[in-house]
């Protein structure tokens, strides 16, 4: 069963269209990490999937209803980000102790102990929090919500390296052992590539590409060379990154399954590329990237 579904999704402020027909089912019980660049439309995706937005046109679908305006998906939805507005009226303590009356598989022991191991203070507020402990107390928030859809929109923003594991490590021993949806995003898939089952790659606010992080991990090859040969070898395919090393040498990512035989004839390497450098590829706006910049031929 598909717990989001959505299908030529749009959403434009103004003139300009942070999500450009997007369609794209995503499974229950899964980890699926939603990786894109700055401004690629991810966070507007999210919101629209948990509720918060309205979609200017197209449909989306969340355990089989639209969540916009739906008491039952506000119910079993989180949506954790680094902007989150929480009572400041309130201690962070007590915004634990509310937040049982909203979401109804909350899990007080797995909150409680968070908040001692993380060294919060009961009596702390959420807006004089560091950025880091912000994102810390947001996050056990999300965990111990134990929602059946639960979405953490760049997470770890300002956490340090210790946190940061900390974190990864809490998620996947608690979705071991309470399974639900979980959808994470990041432009950082070295992050979480060990997380997460499926990738979806959104780029210019349209669903580039949904897969398995295994199939990402085969789904291009670098092959590397003199220039000459390098340009006769990817003449009519899809090139999906090429740049210049040394000397007088070229390197570029294709498809596997374009790879043709005899290329170690040609004078040709071939390597394996990986996920977090196939995913930054293939979400690339130029075929060269940065080396665009400094090439004036």
């Amino acid at each position: 069963m598909n717990a989001v579904t959505c299908s030529h999704l749009t959403k434009t402020y103004r003139e300009k269209k942070a999500v450009n027909d997007l369609s794209v089912s995503i499974e229950e019980n899964k980890i699926t990490g939603i990786i894109g660049r700055n401004g690629a439309g991810k966070t507007t995706f999210l919101q629209i999937v948990a509720g918060f937005q309205k979609p200017t046109s197209g449909e989306v679908m969340v355990f089989g209803e639209n969540p916009f305006n739906s008491l039952n998906a506000s119910a079993n939805t989180i949506f954790i980000n680094d902007t989150m507005n929480l009572p400041n009226s309130l201690t962070v303590y007590e915004i634990l102790e509310s937040a049982a009356s909203f979401y109804p598989n909350w899990d007080k022991e797995l909150a409680e102990r968070l908040f001692e191991y993380f060294s919060f203070q009961r009596s702390q507020r959420h807006d004089r929090l560091s950025k880091g402990m912000r994102s810390t107390f947001n996050m056990i928030l999300g965990l111990s919500s134990r929602c059946q859809l639960t979405i953490f929109d760049e997470p770890t923003t300002g956490m340090d390296a210790a946190v940061r594991s900390d974190f990864y490590r809490a998620l996947l021993k608690d979705y071991l052992a309470h399974p639900r949806t979980l959808l994470l995003s990041s432009h950082h898939l070295n992050e979480i590539e060990e997380l997460i089952e499926d990738v979806f790659l959104i780029k210019d606010g349209t669903g580039h590409l949904h897969l398995s992080v295994s199939d990402l991990k085969e789904y291009g090859v670098g092959i590397q060379g003199p220039d000459e040969q390098v340009e006769e070898w990817i003449e009519g395919i899809d090139v999906f990154h090429k740049r210049d090393i040394p000397v007088n040498k070229s390197y570029a990512v294709i498809k596997r399954e374009d790879l043709r035989s005899g290329y170690e004839k040609a004078g040709l390497t071939v390597s394996p590329v990986s996920a977090t450098d196939m995913s930054m590829y293939l979400t690339e706006k130029r075929t060269g990237g940065i080396d665009d910049v400094f090439n004036r031929s």
